[in-house]
Formats: C-alpha cells, sequence, structure tokens
C-alpha cells in the first residue's frame, strides 16, 4: 500500500510504528483512526504535539 501524506499530497511517507507514518516534506507525524487523519508535529526533543484540527478521511 501506498501512503501519501494528507496534507501536501506527498510520497515521501515512511511508516515510524503501527499505523504512524511520517512525512519528510512537512516534518509531520500521522495516523489514521476511527475515519480521521490526525496530525502531530515533532518537537526537537521528540514528543508528538497533536494539531489543532483533524480532518475526515474522504
Amino acid at each position: 500500500m501506498i501512503v501519501k501524506c494528507p496534507v501536501c499530497g506527498g510520497l515521501q511517507v515512511g511508516r515510524v510504528g503501527s499505523e504512524q507514518y511520517y512525512c519528510w516534506n512537512c516534518f509531520l507525524e500521522f495516523n489514521f483512526s476511527k475515519g480521521k487523519i490526525n496530525l502531530y508535529e515533532v518537537t526537537e526533543d521528540g514528543t508528538l504535539i497533536a494539531m489543532e484540527k483533524t480532518s475526515d478521511i474522504i
């Protein structure tokens, strides 16, 4: 399965965990849960900060 970034649409996406992905273009992590896309900003120390808005999967 090819995963595209939900923000930029790029293919520079890697899997970093079980159902957790990282976009090398946007520098964001994301996952899919209950029909939604959850976006996370990665801080300098590696912790994740949830972005405010989640998007519905079309």
